[in-house]
């Protein structure tokens, strides 16, 4: 089936980071950047150049796109999802791609800053990868495989479909969604637009994951209110809300209940960002857990930790709020069964073990299952995310890419 097939995705996927897309957390306006635009723009044209005649950019950054039907059968609608931007973490900012023949195993060393070294001893998943094409930067950005691997996936599943008319599939609807790393992507998006019944998104990581499972969020931030005074005047006077801010920081548990001390399904609570002055200062924490009735928990816990600091400040007082961010997906796939299984099935026709665990964050999936689209997570071969020592593997891709020409078949055999 695809021993004959000239694989895109390598191709794409290196052109693709090329492009700036990063997102801003501190942006309020959607989109919190308009350069993402520059690769949605080129996503449109290159689907319209396969002869996708629908592929279009609404003004809020979605491109939309789909595959005909080509059976006579009643097909659900099956949606593959990506999204063009990139962390903030690190800069995406002139990318440099390079493509690493045959991976031997001998650490890669990246030449444009080389204290940046990839190696197996940090990165275990390249023990399995002996053998493999893997694409890095150049040691001064990240790769921005997160998620323009699933970019490129997608992109060459099209292609596929295309060259190869005779594999029977039913509707494929297609959507690059922006802002996913900020936590808003699919905020602004039409659901009656996307008209799709089941989706996946393109957004893991080693060969073989399916993930349907992911963390339950909430944004909490607390805000401390001093009392500013002339700092030449200030005896007697003055409560210093930065003060405040620090020593509720510090009250923190350091060796339990935070993102640097916990794994598997451990919640935590973390702070993200603090500013202010003074007489006002805030402190913004993500709160996570795989359990949505455990969020309640943890954030009565930071209550506490900041009420107990601010009654030493006597005139200061603490304000909260909360947020709800997206919740664990399972709630919403264990009622649709069919579609993780659909995608196990098709990992394994892929010639592949799967690999099922929960992810210890989210993804634009996370938000569509509670819009309406039950919507799992899917292997790109996408490593050491937000990093400088990014990297994934070319037959990591190309995997995902048989993955998902299968599960759309899957799709026509079993309706």
């Amino acid at each position: 089936m695809f021993s004959d097939y000239s694989y895109t995705v390598s191709d794409r996927f290196m052109k693709y980071v090329a492009i700036d897309t990063q997102s801003d957390p501190h942006s309020s306006s959607f989109l919190s950047t308009e350069k993402q635009k520059d690769l949605s723009r080129l996503l449109v044209a290159e689907l319209q150049s396969l002869g996708i005649h629908d592929a279009i950019l609404d003004e809020h950054g979605y491109v939309f796109a789909s595959i005909p039907s080509n059976t006579d059968k009643v097909v659900p609608v099956i949606c593959y999802c990506a999204h063009v931007d990139t962390s903030s973490d690190s800069s995406g900012k002139d990318v440099k791609p390079i493509l690493h023949l045959k991976y031997n195993g001998e650490p890669i060393i990246l030449p444009d800053d080389p204290s940046q070294v990839i190696k197996k001893e940090n990165h275990p998943y390249l023990l399995e990868k002996y053998g493999d094409d893997i694409i890095t930067a150049s040691g001064l950005t990240l790769l921005g495989a997160d998620d323009k691997a699933g970019v490129a996936v997608i992109m060459d599943m099209v292609n596929f479909f295309q060259c190869h008319p005779n594999y029977k599939h039913g509707k494929i609807r297609v959507l690059f969604t922006p802002d996913e790393e900020v936590g808003r992507g699919v905020e602004q998006l039409d659901m009656k637009i996307l008209n799709a019944d089941y989706g996946y998104t393109l957004d893991g990581g080693e060969l073989g994951s399916l993930e349907d499972e992911t963390f339950s969020a909430d944004g909490m931030s607390v805000i401390f209110s001093g009392i500013s005074a002339h700092p030449g005047y200030a005896k007697g006077k003055l409560v210093n809300a930065i003060k405040i801010a620090s020593e509720f920081i510090s009250s923190l548990p350091d060796q339990e209940f935070s993102p640097e001390t916990t794994e598997g399904r451990q919640g935590f609570v973390h702070p993200v960002h603090m500013e202010g002055t003074s007489e006002r200062s805030v402190v913004d924490f993500i709160i996570r857990d795989f359990a949505s009735e455990n969020l309640k928990a943890h954030e009565n816990f930071v209550r506490s930790l900041a009420e107990k600091v601010v009654v030493k400040f006597p005139g200061a007082y603490v304000e909260f709020l909360v947020r709800e961010q997206y919740r664990n997906m399972k709630e919403i796939l264990d009622q649709y069964p069919q579609v993780a299984a659909n995608a196990a099935l098709a990992i394994e026709r892929a010639g592949l073990t799967l690999r099922k665990h929960p992810v210890r964050g989210g993804t634009d999936g996370s938000r569509l299952s509670f819009m309406g689209l039950p919507c799992p997570n899917i292997f790109t071969g996408e490593m050491a995310i937000h990093s400088k020592q990014e990297y994934v593997s070319v037959q990591d891709m190309q995997k995902a890419v048989e993955t998902i020409v299968h599960l759309s078949m899957i799709w026509e055999e079993k309706s």
